[in-house]
């Protein structure tokens, strides 16, 4: 697929890899429709990577909000008139243990995660199923083969992120709408800093952007990366459970010794 002159709505934009995918998408010469929540942040980017050929919109949007979502994409179909390519990229986390378990965190990862993923697939179904083309990239993340100690709302959203995008991958190919399930391992970004634990095959968040556009080309229904990480979330997802729970288990008590 050919890049240049598609219109790519980006949620997530401001910072991590949102950001990095847009100012590559800038290069590739993409008109942009950039969400994320601090529109000042995104005002900053606009300026960074605009060109004369270059038609880029900004727009503040919590994707957690149905209202918001409505409105932002009414105005980038007014904008535009069309959307070709939408990376649902928009993500939070909050690592929570049992001893301080509060729902609330469940409602924000959750409301972002897999609602928020949902209500952008609902504003753009109509406008793409009426062009009979367009493709929906969703970010979901390798954590999601298992419920790993302490991330388990992440995994859980990220598990229903990843299955609720292949049920309409297969529902919407008659529509000649592609849906690709993003899946990355460890991203160095702000979400991924606040982990107190080593990340394997931590990646440059430029190399995973480029990654991801590279998979968007080849339209590939999967882009998961890193490789080696992709092999060892196969080898954990088939693990027997009384495996995983005693790795798993001596995995949090060595951290937890650490600490003292």
């Amino acid at each position: 697929m050919d890049l240049k002159n598609k219109v790519v709505v980006i949620t997530g934009a401001s910072s991590g890899i949102g950001l990095k995918i847009a100012e590559q998408l800038a290069d590739e010469g993409c008109h942009l429709a950039l969400l994320a929540r601090r529109i000042e942040l995104l005002e900053e980017i606009k300026k960074r990577i605009s060109r004369d050929d270059l038609n880029i919109l900004t727009l503040r949007c919590d994707i957690s909000s149905r209202e918001e979502v409505t409105h932002a994409f009414t105005e980038i179909f007014k904008v535009f008139n069309r959307i070709d390519i939408a990376l649902l990229n928009a993500g939070v986390d909050h690592r929570i243990k049992t001893k301080n378990f509060n729902s609330k965190y469940a409602e924000e990862i959750f409301g972002v995660n897999v609602l928020g993923l949902i209500y952008c697939v609902e504003a753009l179904l109509p406008k793409l199923k009426e062009q009979q083309h367009g493709m929906i990239v969703g970010v979901s993340s390798l954590a999601e083969v298992r419920g790993f100690p302490k991330s388990g709302f992440y995994c859980a959203s990220k598990a229903a992120a990843s299955k609720f995008l292949e049920s309409i991958r297969v529902e919407l190919r008659k529509y000649n709408i592609k849906v690709l399930t993003v899946k990355p391992g460890f991203v160095k970004t702000p979400m991924t800093d606040k982990n107190e634990f080593k990340m394997p095959f931590l990646m440059d968040v430029k190399k995973a952007a480029s990654i991801i556009i590279k998979g968007m080309k080849k339209e590939k229904r999967i882009i998961q990366f890193p490789f080696p990480l992709v092999i060892g979330a196969s080898l954990i997802k088939m693990l027997p459970d009384f495996i995983f729970d005693y790795l798993a288990y001596s995995h949090v008590q060595n951290l937890d010794k650490k600490r003292k």
